[in-house]
């Protein structure tokens, strides 16, 4: 019985061997695993800090009066849109140019914008093309410069 008792406690005192070794190894993981997380968290952040982000610089905005009032290529409905355009220009020099040859660009725009439908122009995603179809028309009409980004400051389409 004696022996029995010994073996007995042996067993046990084996299993609490165990189990703390099992606790110790994973405290030793969580705090590797905490460092770890803290270690790259870090590192993000003063990757962030070393490329601060600069806002670009505004450029000079010119709005073109009157507002645009043109019919759409809409062939069943009849379909007006008037859609107010500033343009942003980087320096005097291409606003004296735009100045200059305000009748070229505004009759550009008019043939741009007169060649969509309703449809087209009703989503963000086609607004964001038809300003990208002007700016790069405008841009093969001046040679000083360019438009930096074109703005709409009002667009409204109404079918009749």
């Amino acid at each position: 019985m004696a022996e029995e008792a010994k073996e007995i406690e042996e067993k046990t005192g084996g299993g609490k061997k165990k189990f703390l070794l099992f606790l110790a190894l994973f405290a030793l993981l969580s705090a590797l695993g905490v460092g770890g997380y803290f270690y790259f968290l870090s590192q993000g952040q003063t990757k962030k800090e070393e490329t601060p982000s600069i806002p670009p610089e505004v450029g000079i905005m010119y709005k073109l009066e009157p507002p645009f009032i043109v019919n759409l290529a809409d062939p069943e409905v009849t379909v007006y849109a008037r859609v107010s355009v500033t343009l942003e220009v980087a320096n005097q020099e291409v606003l004296n140019e735009v100045r200059k040859k305000e009748p070229i660009i505004r009759d550009a725009i008019i043939e741009i914008i007169s060649s969509k439908t309703s449809n087209e122009l009703r989503t963000p995603e086609g607004r964001e093309e038809l300003k990208l179809e002007i700016l790069k028309r405008i841009n093969t009409i001046l040679t000083k410069g360019g438009v930096r980004n074109v703005y709409f400051t009002e667009f409204v389409i109404q079918v009749e």
